[in-house]
């Protein structure tokens, strides 16, 4: 078998995207497409015509053809089959079989039939074995993202605990009634090392805060200050003098870029000296047919001091949990006085918490198979139809107190079948052509929006779109377990905290 090219075009010849496997001029394979419509007889039902040169093996699509143009001396079984993957690899990509759906997905349309084909000879692949090919999914590059946004994490963190360490200094200097210590390096002097400091520790420190109000108008003249945020000026300026040297500068991208770095980065969480971290993870699984099969909940309360004078103290830890969590407290904390006045301290009062470092002090966990404890609960009914299949999904909150963020309900659809016809949705979709899955997402999901409805119909049997996987991030958790207050334990002084509370999902399934 040779085959020369694959084309899909219109009815009237016109080619919208064309890939040669041989050596071959773009007015000859035009040429070529362009008498194609002529030489089809429509009395007769054949799936292949033949000219003095070339054969040309077609199948109809909607309004398109997908022609393939081989040898006269080529094997007509293999050139069929071969017609066929081509034909179920365009609706891999292609939600609907239009010409400027061809358009918009034709370099990925070409780079599927580069792995069908190779220099004219059709290459042993499936369907399944193109997508992998072509998806060019890189663990090494996972690893490297993780290590990178790690490794910039850690640098924030240091770069914050360095500038309350220099505020603090300056601080103490200020009340002995000594001069703020220089920090200033490379032969500078004490008085402008101490101005500078004094500049890079405000700055740094007002990064961290919520801006509620506009700062107020700094002196004007040059300074050399260390900002945060900088970075930004001297590309900028950068790019200008690109411009003036005559170079062409596409800021699109860069403007880009900049969006969606400020879209995947949160602004950083306002941390007191006394901060904890109250995280909780759900596993669920669901039947299709009703019932809960096993839901497990986890969850934790980390305490992270950064100051020593803090390091005496006790949580004041409210728990109106009514679904029986089992609590659990860390080894080295007073498990008599969490229980008698549900506060969280050390055996030996006079010891500290770790300073700079995160400590598990109450942990807890909820087991059940009782359906009224399901936070969201979601009902799949597909009904076969005579084109397929019609499926209704809904969903509905039962914990009126929670409130879900990012909600992401995934559908998976048969292969090869093309894209669902959707019909009601409350929110939006997406369509992974790749990966074979419907993902309906919506932003939040509260006690004002609390349940909701997609229908959408595509080819297939009921049990192909099963298992619905569901995922979730909530700023509120799920047993009602808080620290509301944080005290000294000499003096019983309250002390400022913050918290950070997350409700993640493990694992949720309907099967």
């Amino acid at each position: 078998m040779v085959l020369l090219a694959a084309a899909v075009c219109t009815k009237a010849g016109k080619a919208i995207v064309s890939r040669q496997f041989v050596e071959m001029t773009r007015t000859r394979i035009e040429g070529l497409l362009a008498a194609f419509p002529k030489l089809m007889n429509t009395g007769k039902q054949h799936t292949f015509v033949e000219t003095e040169s070339v054969r040309y093996v077609y199948q109809p699509m909607e309004k398109l053809y997908m022609v393939l143009i081989t040898t006269k001396n080529s094997n007509i079984l293999e050139d069929l089959e071969t017609l066929r993957l081509f034909s179920r690899v365009i609706p891999e990509y292609c939600r609907a079989l239009e010409e400027n759906e061809i358009s918009e997905h034709c370099f990925d349309l070409i780079f599927a039939f580069d792995e069908i084909v190779a220099l004219g000879y059709r290459e042993n692949v499936n369907l399944a074995q193109i997508r992998t090919f072509t998806e060019m999914d890189s663990h090494e590059e996972k690893v490297f993202r993780a290590v990178r946004e790690t490794q910039e994490r850690e640098a924030k963190a240091e770069m914050r605990r360095k500038a309350k360490e220099l505020q603090q200094a300056r601080r103490d200097a200020e009340r002995q009634g000594k001069k703020a210590p220089g920090f200033g390096g490379f032969g500078s002097s004490t008085v402008s090392g101490g101005s500078t400091t004094s500049m890079i520790t405000e700055t740094i420190i007002d990064t961290d805060k919520p801006k509620v109000a506009p700062a107020p108008a700094r002196p004007s003249g040059p300074s050399k200050a260390l900002k945060l945020g900088a970075k930004g000026k001297e590309v900028d300026n950068f790019v200008d003098k690109l411009k003036s040297e005559g170079e062409n500068i596409i800021s699109s991208n860069m403007g880009k870029r900049t969006s969606e770095a400020t879209k995947v980065h949160a602004p950083p969480i306002n941390m007191e000296s006394v901060h904890m971290k109250i995280e909780e993870k759900i596993t669920l699984t669901c039947g299709r047919d009703g019932g809960l099969q096993n839901m497990e909940l986890h969850g934790m309360i980390m305490l992270r001091i950064s100051d020593d004078k803090f390091g005496r103290i006790r949580l004041h830890v409210e728990n109106e949990d009514k679904k029986g969590v089992q609590l659990q407290t860390h080894p080295n904390v007073d498990k008599k006085l969490f229980t008698a006045e549900s506060l969280i301290g050390l055996k030996n009062p006079e010891k500290s918490f770790p300073v700079n470092s995160d400590v598990g002090v109450l942990k807890w966990r909820l087991q059940t198979t009782e359906e009224s404890f399901i936070p969201l609960t979601i009902n799949c009914w597909p009904s076969e139809s005579g084109n397929g299949c019609d499926v209704n999904i809904e969903y509905e909150l039962q914990e009126d107190n929670l409130e879900l963020n990012d909600v992401v309900i995934t559908i998976p659809l048969p292969s090869g079948v093309g894209a669902p016809v959707i019909g009601e949705i409350d929110g939006e979709y997406r369509h992974d052509s790749r990966r074979n899955t419907l993902e309906w997402c919506l932003p939040v999901i509260d006690a004002k929006n609390k349940s909701g409805s997609l229908e959408f119909s595509i080819a297939g049997q009921p049990n192909d779109f099963f298992p619905v996987q569901v995922s979730f991030i909530s700023k509120k958790n799920y047993c009602n377990i808080q620290v509301t207050k944080v005290t000294q334990v000499d003096g019983n002084s309250p002390v400022r905290f913050s918290t950070e509370t997350t409700f993640l999902v493990d694992k949720y399934e309907i099967l």
